[in-house]
């Protein structure tokens, strides 16, 4: 019926079809499953800037080739050892036809190799001449401290300053960091 209408306004068949061209779309878990991963890495990757926003959002909300192509990147990517940080950095203003070539097919495909392989790899080239190399100091097995439980906890002091401290502590520098905090929220107060 539309099409009829769209004929009778004057445009032939080839601009209907360009108009109607089927554009694959796929949904959140037909994605994920072609790019095999998870729906909630997808979100993960859009709020972090590596995929575009879908244009509609909602129940129906649908997803491109596009989506798909950047996907294989990241994963690409990430086979390479590559941070996050840097994969956003490539894909960058790349079209869908770009993200495919800023693969670099002359980099070994690494998806077999673990990160520990990687990491010996790293350890065993040997350093460059611009960094020192770091002071090993040879511990022995019976020597080896036992690793320190602790967690991390963040105290706004403003909305853009924060200090972080590492728990457990000792009652004494408790008690201080308690003051600094309260100095430091009363300094920042006055201004």
């Amino acid at each position: 019926m539309v099409r009829r209408k769209l004929l009778r306004a004057g445009l032939d068949s080839s601009a209907l079809d360009c108009q109607y061209r089927h554009v694959p779309e796929y949904t959140l878990t037909d994605l994920a499953k072609l790019a095999d991963v998870t729906p909630r890495t997808i979100r993960f990757y859009i709020a972090q800037g590596l995929l575009p926003s879908p244009e509609q959002q909602g129940p129906r909300t649908t997803y491109t080739d596009e989506h798909l192509e950047r996907l294989r990147a990241i994963k690409e990517f990430q086979a390479g050892h590559l941070p996050l940080a840097e994969i956003r950095a490539r894909l960058r203003g790349e079209s869908i036809q770009d993200v495919a070539t800023v693969i670099q097919p002359s980099q070994p495909a690494r998806a077999s190799e673990s990160a520990v392989d990687y990491i010996r790899g790293v350890l065993a080239a040997p350093p460059s001449p611009a960094t020192p190399a770091p002071a090993v100091r040879s511990v022995s097995p019976a020597a080896q401290p036992e690793p320190d439980r602790s967690q991390w906890d963040r105290v706004e002091i403003t909305p853009d300053i924060e200090i972080h401290l590492r728990r457990p502590m000792t009652r004494t520098d408790n008690k201080r960091v308690l003051r600094l905090i309260e100095y430091a929220r009363q300094l920042f107060r006055e201004e």
